[in-house]
């Protein structure tokens, strides 16, 4: 019997496809689906590179009868811009590869060292014919939840940056000792079709906020001189492992996309403090600088005050955590320097221009839960009025003078 009372869910969803899945996850041919719930696994506003369902499904194999809570991830199906964008791109791919080839040999690394870290939820099928599917075991009945109406603790962020140094520790080891099992890994954020178009109208959105507030106007020259050059300069910070490799950088498998509802915790039942947390979504990895996760998580996962004031503990942090790392799985290459480290956070201004420019607004329209994820993607005249919410325009009145003072708009 399958329960399904929403009609806007994909039909193939059903007992006959749950059924071939769980029968070839468990190696059991006689297993038989008894009820099936499935469910929006999040709201349509959160839909962006996919779609997810929720499918509870009550089974039985042998003398047993079993639950799982599974998460069915999908491409649109509906016309319209998201479903062009997505079938044009490689993010299925990208994601069906990290569970296929590089999670299992990222556990294996970690077993070898004596580290039983858990990086991912179980993947339990996926495929990309006849139609693009993903499904996991689903987190929440494991205790794990997302944060997504207040900005992270400081235990939360380092339990993110501790998983993170985890996770680009094991690829600087494949990196170093057998770097093609990672050369599919190439095509991230800037290559969704419609990424760069949003870029360069976001950046004059930008501009033309700068000129309406006073304490900001005197960066608009600086924001003129960049905009020719923008997409090539930011496309050259993404590429540069694959078409400019620098002898004094540091390369990662970079997640890609590190935000707030990409990341699901786990809490004490006592005490109420972090227990574990677990990164979601890989469908943006890619090889690329050390910084790129760093960067793209200050502005989504760090809120405007540790922006300001801690930064630099919180980067320390992650730093002694993946040295941690690379001495414990035994990494053969050169060890990072904590002087080459903050190097590259300097080198890579480009790239927290975009951020600032393009992701920190969408940061605080989605804490101000004002605009649909559709609209700030799909709609200018949305984005436009989302970078006009006070809580951006007061953070970039601290951290313009910031870059300034760090040397950002010299040479420009």
């Amino acid at each position: 019997m399958t329960d399904n009372k929403y009609h806007d869910l994909p039909t193939w969803i059903g007992e006959e496809f749950i059924t071939e899945v769980l029968r070839k996850y468990e190696s059991e041919s006689e297993l038989q689906v008894l009820e099936l719930k499935v469910s929006p696994a999040c709201s349509k506003s959160d839909h962006y590179a996919s779609v997810m369902f929720r499918a509870e499904v009550k089974y039985k194999k042998g003398n047993g009868k079993f639950f799982k809570s599974l998460i069915v991830k999908a491409m649109p199906e509906q016309e319209g811009h998201m479903k062009d964008m997505l079938s044009e791109s490689h993010v299925f791919d990208t994601e069906i590869g990290i569970y296929d080839k590089v999670m299992p040999m990222f556990k294996e690394i970690l077993q070898q060292a004596g580290d039983n870290t858990k990086l991912n939820a179980n993947c339990i099928y996926n495929s990309l014919e006849p139609r693009k599917v993903l499904i996991f075991e689903d987190l929440l009945p494991l205790g794990y939840n997302l944060i997504s109406n207040r900005d992270f603790t400081h235990e939360e962020i380092r339990c993110v940056y501790a998983k993170l140094a985890t996770w680009h520790a094991a690829s600087m080891k494949i990196l170093n000792e057998q770097p093609e099992i990672l050369k599919e890994f190439k095509h991230g954020l800037f290559d969704m079709p419609t990424f760069n178009v949003n870029l360069t109208s976001n950046i004059s959105i930008f501009r033309e906020l700068l000129d309406e507030v006073p304490d900001l106007t005197k960066y608009k020259t600086y924001f003129e001189k960049i905009q020719e050059t923008y997409l090539q300069d930011l496309e050259a910070v993404m590429k540069e492992y694959w078409i400019n490799r620098q002898p004094d950088s540091y390369y990662v498998l970079s997640h890609g996309d590190l935000h707030f509802g990409n990341i699901m915790y786990k809490y004490n039942k006592e005490n109420g403090a972090v227990d574990d947390c677990i990164p979601v979504d890989f469908q943006l990895c890619t090889v690329s600088p050390i910084v790129i996760d760093l960067f793209y998580s200050l502005y989504t996962l760090i809120g405007p005050e540790d922006r300001l004031c801690n930064l630099d503990k919180l980067l320390s942090f992650y730093f002694d955590s993946l040295l941690e790392n690379l001495t414990k799985i035994c990494y053969k290459g050169i060890l990072p320097t904590l002087d080459g480290f903050w190097q590259q956070i300097r080198k890579h201004k480009y790239f927290q221009f975009m951020l600032v420019t393009t992701i920190l607004p969408t940061a605080w329209a989605f804490k101000s839960k004002a605009f649909e994820t559709a609209e700030l993607f799909g709609n200018e005249d949305v984005r436009r009025k989302s970078y006009r919410l006070d809580g951006y325009v007061n953070e970039l009145k601290e951290l313009l003078p910031r870059f300034e003072k760090l040397g950002y708009f010299k040479n420009l």
